[in-house]
């Protein structure tokens, strides 16, 4: 597997201060793609056992909050034998630290046993997880407004009793 960047300092994609690890693969191609370079699986770095221990040592100071992994596609089949290892050491090092992934793939269709990308690491892999972000970013339904996602099909579900963060409340005087 290949990576397009790690984030040590990422406030966009999650609560609080973040790692954030940007997986190469995708097979959405959504119309609009913010990270479109990442399309491609051969896109990137290597993904080592040196890059685990970079993104476990930037997660170390007590101002990080979580992880988030997000591409690309983390859940393209490929992609989640690798994944699957990273997330178990982060959960084992840092179990305080919350976990989120963000995926085109719909969590209650795709990821479920039988659907498009299940296999059989997945429910592994969802084990880790704290939240998902699930839904293909849909350029015709683009809102800037949202918390934590960029189109209103996109979901926040928080997984194993995990509170997903509340919509802002905006006081626009028209």
């Amino acid at each position: 597997m290949n990576y397009a960047n790690i984030k040590e300092f990422d406030i966009a994609d999650g609560p609080g201060v973040r790692v954030s690890l940007f997986v190469s693969g995708c097979r959405h191609h959504c119309k609009g793609c913010f990270n479109s370079m990442t399309w491609d699986f051969n896109y990137g770095t290597p993904f080592t056992e040196e890059t685990t221990e970079d993104i476990l040592k930037a997660l170390r100071p007590d101002y990080i909050q979580g992880f988030t992994l997000l591409g690309g596609e983390p859940f393209e089949p490929e992609n989640q034998k690798v994944l699957v290892g990273l997330l178990k050491r982060i959960r084992e090092t840092y179990p305080s630290k919350d976990i989120w992934c963000y995926t085109g793939y719909t969590y209650d269709v795709d990821l479920m046993e039988g659907g498009k990308v299940y296999t059989d690491v997945t429910d592994e892999m969802l084990s880790y997880i704290d939240l998902i972000v699930d839904g293909e970013f849909i350029e015709a339904q683009k809102d800037v407004t949202l918390l934590f996602r960029g189109s209103r099909n996109q979901r926040l579900i928080g997984l194993h009793g995990y509170k997903a963060p509340e919509e802002r409340k905006h006081n626009l005087k028209k």
